[in-house]
C-alpha cells in the first residue's frame, strides 16, 4: 500500500517524502507541472518507490480525481501538504483561500469516491496560523495551545495577504474536519493534522538552495546576503525545525494517539536578533558579513508576547525537537556551501 502526498515539491514534503522513502515505504506525490515532477525524480534518484502525477491546479474541486480514478485502490495514507503559503498576492480570495479551502475539499472528496475503503487515515498539513489571533499575539497572559482557532472569517481574512494566509489555513482545516463529520459513514479514515510555526532548516536537496528561499528560511537567507549594514528587522515568532515536521507528519498516521488531534509543532520563542547571535557565534566565515544588531534584544529562551503552549504535542510525539542553534547553523550552512563560501 501507498502513501499519497500532495504537493510532493514542496520545503516540508520533500523532507516527508524522503523521509517516508528511507522507511520503505511506497510514495505517490502530485506536483503542479510535469517539468517539476521530473527534477523532483531525478533527485530522489529515480527511486522506485516514488511515483508522481500531475496536479496543475487543486483550486479544482476535481483536481485529484484523476489521480485517485488511477491509485485509489493502493492508498492508505494520504498526506495533504498543497497550500499557497505566499504574501505577494493581489487577490486574497482567488489566490490564497479558494485554493486552500478546495485543495482540501478536493482531495477528501476524491477520497470519498475513489479510496473510501482503502485509506486509513489523512494527515492535513495545517499551521500555527489557524491557531493564531493577532489581537492576542502581543499578550504576555493569554496561552495559545492546540484546541484554540484564528477568529478571522472568510471575510475579515481579506483584509491583507498575510491575514489572508492565516485565514487560509484556519479554512482548509476546519474544512477538514467539517468533512470528516459529515462523511464519518461513507468513508473510514481517520484524521489528522500538523501545525507549524516558522519553518526553518536546511532544504532536502542542495540544488533547491535558490537566491530567495521559501518563506520562513528567507529570514536566514535575508540575514546572510544583506550585508553588516542592513537594517535588523524587529520580527520574530515561534520556530520549528523542517525535520521535525515532517517527522510528525509520520507520526501522525503511524501512531493511535494521533487520531483526532492537532499537534501544534513549536520549539519556542525567537527573534531576528536570535538569527544575528546564533550566526555570529558559531559561523567564523560570516563574522564581519552580517549585522551584530544589538545582542541583549534577542528573545530565546524566554517569552516575547502570548505564551505557545504545546505540552500535549509533545507528550503525544515523544521525541525531542532540534534546537533553535542546530536549525539555523544548519540552514545557514547549507546555503554558504552551496555559494562556496562556507
Amino acid at each position: 500500500m501507498s502513501v499519497f502526498v500532495s504537493g510532493a515539491t514542496g520545503f516540508i514534503a520533500q523532507h516527508i517524502v524522503s523521509q517516508l522513502l528511507e522507511q520503505n515505504y511506497k510514495v505517490i506525490g502530485s506536483a503542479r507541472s510535469q517539468a517539476k515532477i521530473d527534477a523532483l525524480t531525478a533527485q530522489f534518484g529515480n527511486n522506485p518507490n516514488l511515483t508522481m502525477v500531475v496536479v496543475p491546479d487543486v483550486a479544482k474541486l476535481d483536481a485529484f480525481h484523476d489521480a485517485f480514478k488511477t491509485y485509489g485502490k493502493d492508498i492508505k495514507y494520504v498526506l495533504h501538504t498543497a497550500s499557497p503559503f505566499r504574501f505577494d498576492v493581489t487577490d486574497v480570495e482567488k489566490e490564497l483561500l479558494i485554493p486552500a479551502k478546495n485543495g482540501t475539499l478536493g482531495i477528501l472528496e476524491s477520497i470519498k469516491l475513489y479510496a473510501a475503503d482503502t485509506v486509513e487515515r489523512v494527515v492535513v498539513t495545517s499551521s500555527f496560523a489557524a491557531i493564531i489571533d493577532f489581537n492576542k499575539v502581543n499578550d504576555k497572559s493569554f496561552t495559545f495551545n492546540e484546541s484554540l482557532w484564528n477568529p478571522d472569517t472568510w471575510e475579515s481574512s481579506q483584509a491583507n495577504p498575510v491575514v489572508g494566509y492565516c485565514g487560509s489555513k484556519k479554512i482548509a482545516e476546519e474544512t477538514a474536519w467539517k468533512f470528516l463529520e459529515e462523511n464519518k459513514d461513507a468513508v473510514k479514515f481517520k484524521l489528522s493534522t500538523v501545525n507549524p510555526v516558522y519553518v526553518f532548516g536546511p532544504q532536502n536537496f542542495d540544488s533547491d538552495v535558490k537566491n530567495t528561499l521559501n518563506t520562513s528560511c528567507e529570514l536566514i537567507n535575508s540575514v546572510i546576503k544583506n550585508g553588516p549594514d542592513a537594517a535588523v528587522s524587529e520580527l520574530g515568532g515561534q520556530f520549528i525545525d523542517v525535520r521535525d515536521v515532517a517527522k510528525a507528519h509520520l507520526y501522525a498516521f503511524q501512531k493511535e494517539n494521533t487520531i483526532g488531534k492537532r499537534l501544534l509543532m513549536s520549539n519556542g520563542d525567537f527573534n531576528t536578533q536570535d538569527i544575528l547571535n546564533t550566526l555570529n557565534a558559531d559561523i567564523t566565515s560570516l563574522k564581519g558579513r552580517i549585522p551584530v544588531g544589538t545582542p541583549s534584544t534577542g528573545v530565546l529562551g524566554g517569552q516575547a508576547g502570548a505564551l505557545v503552549d504545546n505540552t500535549k504535542t509533545k507528550e503525544i510525539l515523544g521525541f525531542e525537537f532540534i534546537s533553535f542553534k542546530q536549525t539555523v547553523d544548519d540552514t545557514a550552512s547549507q546555503i554558504l556551501k552551496v555559494e562556496g563560501k562556507l
